[in-house]
């Protein structure tokens, strides 16, 4: 891994994986918490429609998803408000249109022959050092919101009718919430890709829930996972020669199966000696 950090592409690799790895801890933590995994890959899915326009119209990849990212979250906002027992299917139908505009809007694109895998599975051998000072601003402002407001989200994200009872603009938070997500399934995209997205935004926090009594160490954790996992599948994509982002997703993978393991053995244990 230290040859391979004498590469500058490794550099920009492992600090927007670094990045990436602060967001997924926080956003994953509250999108755990509040089950929202549903809208999240929603959202990501649909990102794609940004990414299929951003190629048409010649503007930068980030500007496009993130636009079409925060537009679809502000309508799943809206919609899991007024008719949460439609949701599911409004937000299925989301996510299949986007997908659907990004691949019509790469078709109708001259001369263009998309590489869709470095969108699907992520290119983060290839973030430049211009996203990188992107990616910072974002989840620096991620990181100041969840701060400023964390005793907000706690509070809705464990019982919304408390929340209000407490004077907390629940609607607001949760409309915060959904675009914070958006900003974090851009970055993530580029990391991992956006079939993969939600499976770095959740296993970190997954495997943190069960191991510490807050949000806010769930969310530390959780990015001390996702930076393992990261840097880890890093080393092995370059060790092999294989994707980066699908190998940092397996190493996910591997750690979500062996927590399980570990929990049931650890429930077996228990119950003999209960039973003893």
């Amino acid at each position: 891994m230290i040859e391979a950090l004498g590469y500058e592409f490794m550099r920009n690799a492992l600090a927007a994986g670094l990045l990436a790895s602060l967001t997924c801890g926080i956003i994953g933590s509250l999108v755990v918490v509040n089950r929202i995994v549903f809208i999240s890959g929603g959202i990501a899915h649909a990102a794609y429609g940004g990414i299929g326009m951003a190629i048409y119209l010649g503007i930068p990849f980030i500007a496009g998803a993130l636009g079409f990212s925060m537009l679809t979250a502000l309508i799943m906002a809206a919609v899991t408000l007024r008719a949460r027992h439609r949701s599911d299917t409004i937000i299925g139908v989301l996510w299949a249109v986007g997908m659907a505009v990004g691949v019509v809007f790469t078709d109708l694109t001259p001369g263009y022959n998309v590489d869709l895998m470095s969108y699907l599975f992520g290119s983060i051998l290839a973030v430049p050092q211009s996203d990188l000072w992107i990616m910072l601003a974002m989840s620096g402002a991620i990181l100041i919101i969840t701060v400023l407001f964390y005793h907000d989200f706690l509070a809705m994200s464990y019982d919304e009718d408390f929340a209000r009872l407490r004077g907390v603009p629940v609607t607001f938070f949760h409309f915060l919430l959904l675009g914070m997500i958006a900003v974090s399934v851009v970055m993530i995209i580029r990391v991992v890709g956006l079939i993969l997205v939600i499976a770095l935004l959740t296993i970190p926090p997954y495997i943190s829930e069960k191991y510490v009594p807050t949000l806010s160490r769930m969310m530390i954790l959780s990015t001390l996972l996702s930076t393992v996992f990261t840097v880890g599948g890093l080393w092995l994509s370059y060790t092999f020669n294989l994707t980066s982002g699908a190998m940092i997703i397996l190493v996910g993978g591997v750690a979500f199966f062996l927590s399980i393991f570990f929990d049931y053995g650890r429930s077996a244990i228990r119950a003999r000696k209960r039973a003893g």
